[in-house]
């Protein structure tokens, strides 16, 4: 703390009162928030079929096919040679192989693929490569029971 000095004696420095800034700080993030990702690195070679559940990124060399729940992403340095079967896929290195896509795919500029596609959705971005087929295919309607409206009688008033 500091003492207030009489104003007759200015020549004195006068000092200065503290200021604290109190940073609060949110605990990290529970899986509610964060995503999981299964990273396949630039380092690494894979043959064989890879399932996943969660989010895939390609950044290596994979042989074989690729199933997941979610999306699927190959990187500027992923090389894929595997059928693709998933919910989303983005490919921004070289894929060939056939896709078969439930939601959306993005090719995406210097993205290449080879191999036919089955998708609702498809984004291809200028500089991007591609030679296949497209089959645009639209998701099924959501079946509910047989709804019945009653509707009230008329109001007889005399």
């Amino acid at each position: 703390m500091w003492n207030k000095r009489e104003e007759g004696n200015s020549s004195a420095p006068q000092p200065q009162p503290q200021t604290r800034t109190i940073v609060s700080v949110p605990p990290p993030a529970t899986n509610v928030s964060a995503r999981a990702m299964a990273v396949i690195g630039p380092s690494m070679e894979i043959k064989g079929d890879i399932r996943s559940r969660e989010e895939l990124m390609v950044e290596g060399d994979v042989e074989g096919t690729i199933e997941s729940y979610s999306t699927v992403t190959v990187g500027a340095n992923g090389k894929v040679k595997a059928n693709i079967k998933a919910r989303e896929v983005a490919i921004y290195g070289s894929v060939r192989g056939n896709i078969e896509v439930a939601e959306k795919i993005a090719i995406r500029e210097k993205g290449s693929l080879i191999g036919d596609i089955k998708t609702a959705g498809i984004s291809i971005d200028d500089g991007a490569y591609f030679k296949g087929s497209i089959d645009i295919v639209r998701p099924e309607p959501v079946r509910q029971g047989k709804v019945t409206v009653l509707s009230e009688p008329a109001a007889s008033g005399a």
